[in-house]
């Protein structure tokens, strides 16, 4: 099972609000057998404790320290949201969803944090034409 992939990218996506982006990005990663879908909800008590808006446009919701016995693998999914959605008074344009078996947690976080700290990266990030694409920039990018 990939990582990433077609199924669990979306381009030009349009959310109501935090919530919605981080249902959206949890439900990719039950559909594709990464979690069960306890886990959206833990995804959602974690951004009620605190924000996972990282900065430069990005957000990574994830599940609280106790949801690791719904994770059945590794996965992230993918949203770009070219409008934009307020992460706690910050606006996000990509939100990246994401379940780590162990300790493979920190590794992908700080995998995506390094590609998207690169300005260009973040633009071909959000100007991908294609799912085919954005994968491609982060296979790049993270040595998927």
């Amino acid at each position: 099972m990939n990582i990433l992939n077609r199924e669990k990218v979306k381009l030009n996506v349009a959310v109501a609000d935090k919530f919605e982006a981080i249902r959206m990005a949890g439900q990719l990663l039950v559909d594709a057998g990464h979690v069960e879908p306890t886990y959206v909800e833990k995804m959602l008590e974690r951004e009620n404790l605190s924000s996972t808006y990282l900065g430069a446009g990005l957000a990574m919701p994830h599940g609280t320290n106790d949801s690791k016995p719904f994770i059945k693998s590794t996965g992230m999914s993918i949203l770009v949201i070219p409008g934009g959605v307020d992460f706690g008074g910050e606006t996000a344009n990509l939100v990246i969803g994401l379940a780590a078996v162990g300790d493979e947690h920190m590794e992908v976080l700080s995998s995506v944090a390094v590609l998207v700290s690169e300005e260009e990266d973040m633009a071909r990030i959000l100007q991908a034409q294609t799912e085919e694409e954005l994968i491609a920039i982060f296979e790049e990018g993270m040595d998927l």
